[in-house]
């Protein structure tokens, strides 16, 4: 009984806490009550081994080892068919509990032991499960970074078309965890061709933000296969998703089950459909916002005296702010302190720092996001801008400045763009 109480009450003070801050870590998002209805429901309780079949007469037919499953195979059904046209793709896959599982399935259907792939380097933005130190490490893939261009915060197609010719990799992987601006598909679509490669784009951060139209739209691009979170830009349960063509449709099913799953999270699939409704409803308006807050936030920073990146190109495209602090104390004093105000964000790596400086990295990365789907503008941005400078570049205490963003925070509780309006 001590422990229960002690767990409830820690519970109790998470939801406190974070109901007081500003939250701002790029990779998070709030859910609405819909899904969390999903997510809590019996659903959690349930198996439903096996995948969705194919069509016998217009009848859905589900390739399933246990019994019980009629309602969940009709909810998976759903969430299929939602996945298929917000993102234009042929085949979904929704059997991944997450994003980096998403792309160790991607890695084992098209790949083999040993075989290349391009992508992103981790301080350039590349996320850790596009690496030997991950999930690529668990088949000996050879990764090999493309050229960056530091100035754009983009890869350079002209170098990196030169390198991918001569390694010949069988993935070229592109989005990232850093991620500013679209990514160049179109420019490698005709080089893939050529070396039979396949063209992996990991939407995990940009996924609300392809469903609301206002990112890039990779399978049309190019991909063959999109790979995302389920829970950053996109507002829902946290868990994966993989899109994909009809041709890689098998190995990418047999891939997640058997090959590195057993039961999927059902309930994560309910509320993952769930947000797909409400992206289809709301997307559009929720993305437009999120994009403007960042630009906000970001012109608001740079006026205010913080290096925030790409300046010559509106300094973003997407929900996220980056700002070298190197000068003004590194990354990790600077997201420690704005911890302690209630203001939370993440130290990040720079494509300029090498990895022995993850303990105190050149930079921040700032997520518009979350306080987007809580009902922020871009005047508040303005305002979070002016709490941002108080502490990194003013040196007023973050416990002064705690006062006034919990009083900012007071008015932005409910979650919005979604059906409990």
């Amino acid at each position: 009984m001590d422990y229960y109480k002690e767990l409830l009450g820690l519970i109790d003070e998470q939801e406190r806490w974070r109901a007081n801050c500003i939250n701002m870590i790029a990779s998070e998002n709030v859910t609405s009550k819909a899904v969390q209805r999903a997510v809590a429901s019996d659903f959690g309780h349930r198996y439903a081994e096996g995948l969705l079949g194919g069509e016998v007469n217009g009848v859905h037919i589900f390739e399933r080892f246990y019994q019980g499953t009629r309602v969940f195979d009709r909810v998976e059904h759903l969430a299929m068919k939602l996945s298929k046209e917000s993102f234009h793709a042929e085949h979904a896959n929704v059997v991944p509990i997450s994003g980096a599982v998403s792309n160790l399935v991607t890695y084992k259907a098209l790949a083999k032991y040993g075989d290349k792939i391009t992508g992103l380097s981790i301080p350039s933005g590349g996320h850790i499960s596009h690496t030997k130190v991950s999930a690529a490490g668990f088949l000996s893939l050879q990764e090999v970074a493309y050229p960056f261009d530091n100035e754009e915060m983009n890869i350079d197609v002209d170098a990196a078309k030169k390198m991918v010719l001569e390694e010949k990799p069988k993935i070229m992987i592109f989005g990232g965890s850093l991620f500013l601006f679209p990514h160049p598909l179109r420019e490698f679509r005709e080089i893939a061709d050529q070396i039979g490669a396949s063209i992996m784009y990991d939407a995990a951060h940009v996924l609300g933000l392809i469903a609301g139209g206002k990112f890039q739209d990779p399978m049309t691009e190019g991909a063959d296969v999109m790979t995302a979170s389920t829970h950053k830009t996109f507002p829902g349960p946290q868990g994966g998703v993989i899109l994909c063509k009809n041709k890689h449709k098998k190995r990418i099913d047999n891939a997640a089950f058997p090959g590195l799953m057993s039961n999927h999270h059902l309930h994560h699939v309910a509320g993952y459909a769930i947000a797909l409704a409400e992206m289809k409803e709301y997307g559009k308006a929720y993305a437009t916002q999120t994009i403007k807050n960042a630009k906000a936030l970001a012109s608001s920073l740079h006026e205010l005296g913080f290096n925030v990146l790409c300046e010559h190109k509106g300094f973003t495209e997407s929900h996220q702010v980056v700002a070298d602090v190197s000068k003004i104390g590194g990354g990790t004093k600077i997201a420690e302190e704005f911890e302690k105000a209630n203001i939370i964000i993440n130290k990040n790596l720079l494509p300029w720092d090498n990895l022995e400086k993850t303990a105190n990295p050149s930079g921040i990365r700032i997520g518009t996001q979350e306080m987007t789907k809580m009902g922020m503008k871009e005047t508040d941005m303005k305002e979070i801008a002016g709490l941002m400078k108080k502490i990194a570049i003013d040196g007023m205490s973050p416990e002064k400045v705690k006062k006034d963003v919990i009083e900012l925070r007071k008015n932005y509780q409910k979650v919005q763009y979604c059906f409990d309006q």
